[in-house]
């Protein structure tokens, strides 16, 4: 009855935004003073020329390695949220959390997606509380592109991105969409809907507004272990973005966004106020994780050709996360603030400048606790309360020299003090060199720094029955330097002059790191710092895009990572749970006018190395699961067929059509009379995922468009 209630407040929200495109008379009402609004140019009936739009691609004239899906990438797939837009992707492998909450996790270069710098437009997003679950709650029909950009990118926005960047931009104001909605069913019960209302109110003021509602009727438990497969969710996110424009130049963007989401998993009824060690009661995990954000960007030009100006960014989030996992409760709130002054002058067409001031601010309210069944006492129970500052301030400067399309350099440099570890100096240097027209060279490497939040950033680690040692309550400075290049060849053949093959090559290497050891002890995680011991990735990546025929485009990508750790008693051993390799081949076919439109995508995952807790783990019929340590290479199938009308998408797809999914997910502890796992014993632990959780599921939707007419 909830959702139904819910389900009508948004029919009222969006019988609302269309009541404000259309005048009195019905008509669509025509406010485009500005001559933004054109026809749409892929209507059925249109008499132009038409160009589509790569779903991904990498960035010709980007000084740094940047891979692009676009609005047209975004579609291939269901893409409900932001976690399930990188399938296409062999740079971004994407995997679960644990096998209860949901939490969606990516890694980059193969390291895990905290030391990948999240940007909403150029702003730091996701940090913190916000970065477990952060990825499915941004809509995908939300977006118009995501950028990948690998390795040390600029030092403008911090030093955070360790791995790389992924910006996002959002539609916008000045959209020549009035209305945009989206609504997919999915075969496991998951609703989606989207809706997008772009604006124009006179000639400066536009503004966008976003709405979104998505869940599950039903949850599944298709491999019978006592545990749902998903968990039971709800969730509700609103968005209004507005922009003005002065005659002067000034630009004027602000905006907000709230959120609520309430997650269920683990054992049907389970209720975190009567669970606890000495009753039988279901096992699960209750979060409730709300948010608020709002913005403010203003550029002011200080010459008329805009070679000088002045930008101020200031961002704030309240992010509130009430989470239970059995007796474990962890309750935090966080308030974060981002702030950037920046002043640029473009000296001629060869050489400019950034310089600035930045600061970023961190406050956390914690009232965490924890008791499991263990021999030890001291380390049965284990909690924290209380507040804790993170901040850092500094000045930054970055300078570019740009030679044509022959030669581009940037060097950067970000000094700043952090409060718990003094004054730090970020270098960062990129290079871009064409020798021919045919031929991109880039170089890039640099510092990254960062604060860990042990918890949050493995939240994983409270779904299991083992005891914590260690450093999990502390936030240590996490250091790394990021070196690697990528060269890009574009090639003489295809129907288009996008034709290429290109060749990643990239190395993190880690002065400072939290490690979270699962393998010290037994039926123990181990907190600590890295403290002169060895952590590097060294990841290798080739590219390659044609379009053999018209509209026949073809996308094959090839990642290999060697992913390394020193940890206590071990030595140097392969970074467990990392997969050494991803293939993706994507193939889309599109009629005349895009019609119809066939999308085809393939990905084979390679073996990682499993926990030494896990080894002598065996199946059903007594078979081991992992028998030389590593998990099994799966391949993953994704299929759609796209029929657009005027103004209207209708599509259907399948995901995993292999059926591929892990075994025994839910590990590590014996099983009761009825033959379900007992989730009080020391070695439970839902959280070693590698591999899809969900079978072969099937979905449906529309899109629909308003067009601006004149």
């Amino acid at each position: 009855m909830k959702i139904i209630k819910h389900i009508r407040y948004v029919i009222a929200i969006i019988a609302c935004l269309a009541g404000i495109v259309r005048n009195a008379s019905g008509q669509v009402a025509v406010a485009d003073t500005a001559g933004l609004y054109g026809e749409r140019k892929d209507s059925l009936d249109a008499a132009v020329s038409v160009s589509r739009q790569d779903g991904n691609f990498l960035k010709k004239g980007s000084p740094i390695r940047t891979e692009v899906i676009s609005s047209a990438g975004l579609h291939k797939m269901a893409c409900c949220t932001l976690a399930e837009s990188f399938e296409n992707s062999a740079s971004v492998t994407v995997g679960y959390s644990d096998a209860v909450t949901g939490a969606r996790q990516i890694r980059l270069l193969g390291l895990s997606g905290v030391y990948t710098q999240m940007l909403d437009e150029n702003r730091p997003v996701m940090r913190g509380l916000a970065s477990p679950f952060g990825l499915s709650y941004v809509p995908g029909q939300w977006l118009e592109s995501i950028q990948i950009a690998k390795g040390a990118s600029s030092v403008i926005n911090g030093v955070e991105s360790m791995t790389g960047q992924i910006n996002m931009e959002h539609r916008k104001p000045t959209d020549e969409k009035p209305l945009f909605l989206n609504a997919s069913v999915m075969s496991d019960t998951k609703v989606d809907f989207n809706a997008v209302s772009s604006l124009q109110m006179g000639y400066r003021w536009s503004t966008a507004i976003l709405g979104h509602v998505s869940g599950n009727f039903k949850s599944f438990d298709h491999n019978h272990d006592g545990y749902m497969d998903d968990p039971e969710m709800l969730q509700f996110s609103l968005a209004n973005r507005w922009l003005y424009m002065a005659d002067s130049g000034v630009q004027v963007r602000f905006g907000f966004k709230a959120l609520q989401d309430s997650r269920r998993g683990g054992q049907e009824g389970y209720d975190h106020e009567k669970y606890s060690l000495s009753n039988t009661l279901p096992w699960g995990s209750d979060i409730l994780n709300r948010s608020l954000n709002g913005y403010l960007k203003v550029g002011i030009p200080l010459a008329e050709d805009n070679s000088r100006n002045i930008a101020v960014v200031a961002d704030y989030t309240l992010y509130d996360m009430d989470s239970w996992f059995g007796s474990t409760k962890y309750l935090g709130r966080q308030h974060s603030g981002f702030v950037n002054v920046l002043y640029q002058h473009e000296i001629n067409g060869e050489h400019k400048f950034t310089a600035g001031l930045g600061s970023t601010y961190d406050r956390l309210d914690e009232d965490f606790a924890r008791t499991v069944l263990y021999p030890d006492p001291a380390f049965a129970s284990v909690s924290k309360k209380g507040l804790t500052s993170l901040f850092n301030a500094g000045v930054f400067g970055e300078y570019t020299y740009h030679a044509g399309d022959k030669f581009t350099a940037i060097a950067g440099v970000r000094g700043e003090w952090y409060s718990r570890d003094g004054f730090k100096c970020s270098p960062r240097a990129t290079v871009k060199y064409s020798p021919v027209e045919q031929i991109i060279i880039r170089l890039n490497g640099g510092r990254g720094l960062r604060y860990s939040m042990p918890l949050v950033d493995n939240i994983g680690v409270l779904s299991t029955g083992k005891a914590f040692k260690g450093m999990f309550n502390d936030h240590i400075l996490e250091d790394s330097w990021t070196y690697g290049g990528n060269v890009t060849y574009y090639l003489p053949f295809g129907a288009s002059d996008n034709t290429y093959i290109s060749f990643d090559y990239f190395h993190t290497g880690f002065g400072q790191q939290m490690v979270v050891d699962y393998e010290h002890e037994v039926n123990v995680i181990d907190f600590y710092a890295l403290d002169g011991r060895r952590s590097f990735t060294d990841n290798f990546q080739i590219d390659f895009n044609v379009e053999p025929v018209e509209r026949f485009t073809v996308t094959a990508t090839f990642r290999y990572t060697d992913a390394r750790i020193e940890l206590k008693d071990r030595g140097l051993v392969e970074k467990p749970m990392t997969s050494r390799y991803k293939g993706v081949l994507n193939l889309q076919y599109a009629t005349r006018l895009s019609k119809w439109i066939f999308d085809f995508t393939a990905s084979l995952n390679g073996p990682s190395r499993v926990y030494g807790f896990m080894e002598g783990l065996e199946d059903s019929d007594g078979n081991l699961l992992y028998k030389d340590g590593h998990t099994p290479a799966y391949p993953m199938l994704y299929a759609q067929i796209t029929r657009r009308l005027k103004g209207l998408d209708i599509y259907i797809g399948g995901e995993n059509l292999t059926n591929f999914r892990q075994k025994n997910v839910i590990i590590g502890a014996a099983r009761d009379r009825d033959g379900i796992v007992n989730p009080r014993q020391p070695s439970f632990d839902a959280s070693a995922v590698w591999g899809p959780l969900m079978g072969m599921k099937f979905y449906a939707g529309v899109r629909f468009t308003l067009w601006k007419k004149h």
